[in-house]
């Protein structure tokens, strides 16, 4: 029977491990740029965000990849294939000789984190049902991105005492025995749950979905943008951000709580926005979130204190905690039960496309015309996809008195 309540043991369980799937990533967040920076010596741009294109690109591609996996194996298979991929990431960025160790990492981080977290996401959709999904992905996300920011904090202030290399990431082997552990011994497989489903569910199955998740439905296509830009800002962010801060004279641990404000606000806030979208037109709620996070990088241009930063990235992280749990809703309140897993990997495919776009465009841009120009560039593109969403997403919940007259459009 499906249900948050009738589930909670499962769906915490759940939770912890996304924590521990957040922590994994968390724990570059802070010190990866400076490594790059401060112990290898790299000055190019392009050269010390290649990082995040190795994780993206294989992120992005491990999403695709369990669009295959789910229909072969297990949900609880997938995400045991995600956590043994996270084993070898602490030891390699630990004993790092050169940079392409840090590349090394970064690929296996990134099947982890695209196996892991995909497979987290679809098992809780498949416990809670239609009620209450919103407040569900909420304290999924709110699990993730919380955990991301303490583990960038823990691993910024290591390094304020021992350096870059080594001791910032042994906490990493923690992390990764104790996600398998809990993925093989307690966690349970939710498969059947979709059985039940789908003998209830109203939802319209496509024959095209990979055109429909892509760019074709109006909400799903529309959400798979706005998740390709917000992810490339936050690779922005996770790359580039740690520079600036690094050239305005920042200390270490400062340039970490600047790192982990933006996860944890982005984290916390999800336990009200996701329930929100339960309430109230999602459409409404990822275009604001989207202009949010456009102006919070617009402010970064301007301010040079550490509260005024602090500020900023406490600001980015609510935009994105307005539209991060609202994505994967919008997603799974449109797709068939049967071709929910499918589908969910497919918009995760693109959104996490937007790491690589991110890294690619920030690294070319920051090269050519500097970090200001950057994020002026990157903070307008962010604003625009949130008009995208505005102007082609359609409400598919009653609101009050009436019903959007596109929701019916939104199917085609």
């Amino acid at each position: 029977m499906q249900g948050l309540k009738k589930n909670a043991f499962q769906f915490y369980l759940l939770v912890l491990v996304n924590a521990f799937v957040g922590a994994m990533i968390g724990l570059e967040r802070s010190v990866l740029s400076g490594l790059g920076k401060e112990v290898f010596f790299l000055n190019e741009y392009t050269v010390i965000l290649s990082f995040i294109l190795a994780f993206g690109l294989t992120k992005a591609l491990a999403n695709l990849a369990v669009a295959k996996l789910i229909l072969l194996k297990t949900r609880k298979q997938v995400l045991i294939l995600g956590w043994i991929a996270a084993l070898p990431v602490p030891f390699l960025l630990m004993y790092a000789s050169s940079w392409w160790w840090v590349i090394a990492a970064n690929i296996f981080l990134g099947i982890n984190q695209g196996l892991a977290w995909s497979s987290t996401v679809i098992m809780k959709i498949d416990l809670v049902g239609n009620k209450n999904r919103g407040l569900a992905m909420g304290i999924n996300e709110f699990a993730g991105y919380v955990a991301v920011g303490l583990a960038a904090l823990l691993a910024s202030n290591i390094a304020s005492n021992f350096g870059y290399q080594y001791f910032p990431f042994l906490p990493g082997i923690f992390f990764a025995a104790a996600g398998l552990l809990i993925s093989l011994l307690l966690v349970k497989d939710t498969s059947h749950f979709v059985l039940q489903e789908t003998q209830t569910t109203t939802n319209k199955l496509f024959s095209d979905l990979w055109k429909q998740v892509s760019w074709k439905h109006h909400n799903m296509g529309t959400v798979s943008i706005n998740g390709l830009v917000n992810n490339m800002n936050d690779a922005m962010v996770w790359g580039v951000l740690p520079l600036l801060l690094i050239q305005r004279g920042f200390s270490t641990v400062e340039i970490g709580w600047i790192a982990a404000v933006y996860p944890a606000t982005w984290g916390f806030a999800q336990l009200f926005t996701g329930k929100m979208g339960d309430h109230v037109c999602k459409k409404q709620l990822i275009t604001v979130g989207m202009v949010i996070q456009g102006l919070a990088i617009f402010l970064m241009i301007f301010l040079y204190s550490f509260p005024g930063m602090l500020l900023a990235a406490a600001l980015l992280g609510i935009g994105t905690a307005l539209v991060y749990p609202n994505f994967l809703t919008v997603m799974a309140e449109n797709l068939h039960p049967s071709q929910r897993a499918v589908g969910l990997s497919l918009f995760r495919f693109w959104r996490d496309s937007g790491y690589v776009v991110g890294a690619i465009l920030a690294g070319l841009l920051a090269d050519s015309i500097g970090i200001t120009g950057t994020l002026l560039f990157i903070g307008a593109l962010t604003i625009a996809a949130g008009l995208l969403a505005q102007i082609r997403m359609c409400c598919t919940l009653k609101l009050l008195w009436r019903t959007n007259f596109c929701a019916d459009l939104a199917a085609y």
